[in-house]
């Protein structure tokens, strides 16, 4: 992916802003975190890092904790590229689907893609559930709360006041 990100950037194509939700549960947590992030530099420039947020697992409950934190990524790849490069992040960082919510090394997802709403097959900008969880709102608050949900109509700290109480989310102390 490296090469096809220079390229990109080197046929002088607009940079954009992007955020990401990363989280993990296997293994050590914060070096997959910081791991992801060394290898999100080959997909564009990261221009920022919000806390670690020790996060309660949703959904599939029975499994260990999870380690979150959200990216504020500028590239000039399309989203559907993008979104390959992150796959690749997560094959390589060994995440293995085998069970839907369950555990793993390293999740990686495009959160908002600038102001685009993409709704294909493979892609959904913004991320569908991001309104409805903590564990991603409130590391993406830490970092861009006035970054804008395009569907909602409404800035990440706001979807973040309106969340009801519950899900666990937890800053972690560097």
């Amino acid at each position: 992916m490296s090469a096809l990100s220079s390229e990109y950037k080197t046929l002088g194509h607009m940079q954009n802003l992007v955020y990401l939700s990363l989280g993990s549960n296997v293994g050590d947590r914060a070096s997959c975190l910081r791991e992801a992030i060394r290898e999100l530099e080959h997909l564009g420039r990261v221009i920022a890092v919000s806390s670690f947020y020790e996060t309660e697992p949703v959904e599939f409950t029975e499994q260990a904790w999870f380690l979150n934190c959200a990216v504020a990524l500028e590239t000039a790849l399309p989203p559907e590229v993008l979104m390959s490069g992150l796959l690749s992040i997560e094959k390589k960082m060994g995440r293995e689907r085998k069970l839907d919510k369950g555990p793993r090394s390293i999740d990686l997802d495009i959160l908002l893609y600038g102001e685009a709403i993409i709704d294909t097959l493979h892609l959904t900008i913004p991320h569908p559930a991001m309104a409805y969880r903590r564990f991603v709102l409130e590391p993406l608050a830490e970092i861009a709360p006035e970054a804008w949900h395009p569907i909602l109509k409404k800035k990440i700290r706001a979807l973040l006041e309106d969340l009801p109480e519950g899900q666990r989310v937890q800053k972690v102390e560097p």
